[in-house]
């Protein structure tokens, strides 16, 4: 995996996590319940962490195994923060995708994976 590729990915999570943030913050603060809110940002906090360890990753020394922990975190971040964003919309909606809630752990395994990943790329 090309350090560019990392790089602009974790860029792109992270801004996005900004943005979704800010977005839950000011714009969805009025129309989501508390406990609606705390899972948006739930989201939207994994989202930043695994931005981060992508943009470290990016930085450092690429190997085959640096290609599996991107796989893993980008995937990862996907299922795992998005289905929780399409979750708590939805849900504020009245009509919650139920479709996604077994998605959501499927991108928890995967962010786990990477970092079980990582472990054996120190190690």
């Amino acid at each position: 995996m090309p350090t560019q590729t990392i790089i602009a990915t974790g860029a792109l999570f992270g801004m996005l996590s900004v943005i979704f943030g800010a977005f839950g913050a000011h714009a969805l603060k009025k129309m989501l319940t508390a406990d609606q809110l705390q899972s948006f940002e739930v989201g939207v906090k994994y989202q930043m962490y695994h931005a981060i360890v992508l943009l470290i990753l990016g930085f450092s020394k690429t190997d085959t195994l640096s290609s599996a922990i991107y796989w893993c975190f980008t995937i990862g971040i996907i299922l795992f923060s998005f289905s929780i964003y399409g979750l708590v919309l939805s849900d504020a909606k009245g009509k919650k995708l139920k479709v996604l809630g077994p998605i959501t752990p499927i991108g928890g395994l995967l962010l786990v994976s990477g970092w079980f990943l990582l472990l054996l790329h120190v190690v």
